[in-house]
């Protein structure tokens, strides 16, 4: 899990990587947006002697739909060639299943489909490893490498540094610390030097050409941060604020204005502004889709249960959604029961209370189906943290610290936990806590890419693995 990583990877203020060149960047952001227009111009132009109308207009529907492509330069091999061939396969099948739909498949010749297919992700696989055998000289065009230090050795700034050092495609050379404390106490690390104390940093910095600062200190440090950022007056150097992550716990964190003010967003929901509406229009397409589907499933179904046992066929119990409001959740009847009040005991491994059919719809979360409803009604999302009963939120929020921060967002149909092996009971207060950290790292992490593989490896998890739920 990235939440053991104390400096994960996140969203860059306005597009700036402060850590590495900004030509790589941009090259990166283009790099795979570029190859799959190209690799359409080729087949176009082999195929049929030249770029018809159609082939624009698909390479401009492309272009926009993948730009900016991500950061792969630093992955590891097999991560970047997996990566690549999931994210085009994702794009292929709805480009493929759309234009099927509307016919528009038509106006491209079939060999012409078939080559462009296969013929993009070799492209981009090969384009992402030339990348990385010119990303020092793209480095070198930026400029003479820049000297960094880093004021405070606490455990941010010791995670940051390793950042800075462990980058092979940075142009920052790191030199050392700048601490008031003993390079003997626990939190310190002999891979590091310290250069010296804190009220030595400014003459330090002008001797030796330093052109960026990083100010690594605790929020209760203010007066030393005051005292140390007018000694830095007379330096030339840039000067950033490294969060301190362990005692704020960033949440979507980011730089922001209110009315030309700068504000720093300490936790805020990832479904912001244009990321919220994306968010929102996913889902009512993709409920639109999922319910025409599985329509004589859930017929199916719905007789299965009024028949297995007396009662409703849907289960309406109460959950907690969007902020904390209540809200009630659609689940087909798997149980004898209908609990929803103050105390709800969580279903066990042969709970007596599972009639057979609910075991049956538990085990494939065919239960969970008319939830696609609440979907449609805007009180759910198909991604997110699944929602808990009423009294469970009651008793764990008191245990488990950080626990509402789940409700910055819809509950979902499936989340991040889930995928991870965190379906059904949660019989122990560790093993919530372990589910509460996989939903809090996918609100630190969210993006479509990520919506979409949680998507597919629920079906993966369902129908190949079925563990975990009864």
């Amino acid at each position: 899990m990235n939440t053991r990583n104390p400096l994960p990877d996140a969203k860059k203020a306005y597009g700036i990587s402060l850590a590495r060149d900004h030509i790589l960047n941009i090259t990166e952001a283009l790099l795979d947006p570029l190859i799959m227009v190209f690799a359409l111009w080729g087949v176009g132009i082999y195929a049929e002697g030249g770029l018809t109308p159609p082939y624009i207009v698909l390479s401009l529907i492309l272009f926009f739909l993948t730009f900016p492509s991500s950061n792969k330069v630093t992955d590891p091999t097999f991560k970047t060639i997996r990566s690549t061939l999931f994210t085009w396969i994702v794009l292929a099948t709805l480009i493929v299943a759309f234009g099927v739909t509307t016919r528009y498949i038509t106006l491209f010749p079939n060999h012409a489909v078939l080559t462009w297919l296969w013929l993009t992700p070799v492209c981009q696989i090969i384009a992402m490893f030339v990348l990385r055998q010119i990303a020092p000289k793209l480095i070198k065009m930026q400029g003479p490498t820049k000297r960094a230090i880093i004021a405070g050795m606490n455990n941010q700034g010791l995670a940051f540094a390793e950042k800075l050092s462990n980058n092979e495609y940075s142009s920052v050379e790191f030199l050392g610390f700048f601490d008031d404390r003993e390079s003997d106490r626990s939190d310190s690390d002999p891979k590091f030097s310290i250069l010296g104390k804190l009220s030595d940093l400014a003459e330090y910095a002008n001797s030796h050409d330093v052109n960026v600062i990083y100010l690594s200190l605790p929020m209760a440090s203010q007066p030393r941060i005051l005292k140390l950022l007018d000694d830095l007056k007379d330096t030339t150097a840039s000067l950033y604020f490294v969060p301190d992550m362990f005692m704020t716990d960033l949440i979507q964190g980011r730089m922001d204005q209110v009315d030309g003010i700068p504000v720093v967003a300490v936790r805020e929901s990832p479904f912001t502004g244009f990321d919220g509406l994306i968010k929102r229009l996913g889902d009512i397409v993709f409920a639109i889709v999922i319910l025409i589907l599985i329509s004589p499933v859930l017929i199916g179904v719905a007789i299965a249960v009024k028949l297995s046992s007396p009662g409703p066929v849907i289960f309406k119990q109460r959950r907690y959604g969007l902020d904390g409001k209540e809200i009630r959740v659609y689940k087909f009847r798997s149980m004898r029961t209908t609990e929803d009040g103050a105390k709800v005991t969580q279903a066990t491994k042969d709970d007596t209370r599972i009639t057979k059919v609910g075991a049956f719809i538990r085990k494939t979360s065919l239960d969970e189906l008319p939830q696609f409803f609440n979907v449609l009604q805007g009180r759910m999302s198909i991604v997110g943290p699944r929602p808990h009963a009423v009294a469970h939120n009651e008793l764990y929020r008191k245990l488990i610290k950080g626990y509402m921060i789940r409700h910055k967002v819809k509950p979902g149909i499936t989340g991040w936990a889930q995928v991870n092996g965190l379906r059904g009971e949660t019989e122990t207060v560790e093993k919530m806590k372990l589910r509460i950290d996989y939903d809090i790292e996918y609100l630190r992490h969210w993006s479509t890419k990520l919506d979409t593989y949680i998507i597919f490896k629920t079906v993966w998890v369902v129908f190949f693995k079925g563990d975990g739920a009864y």
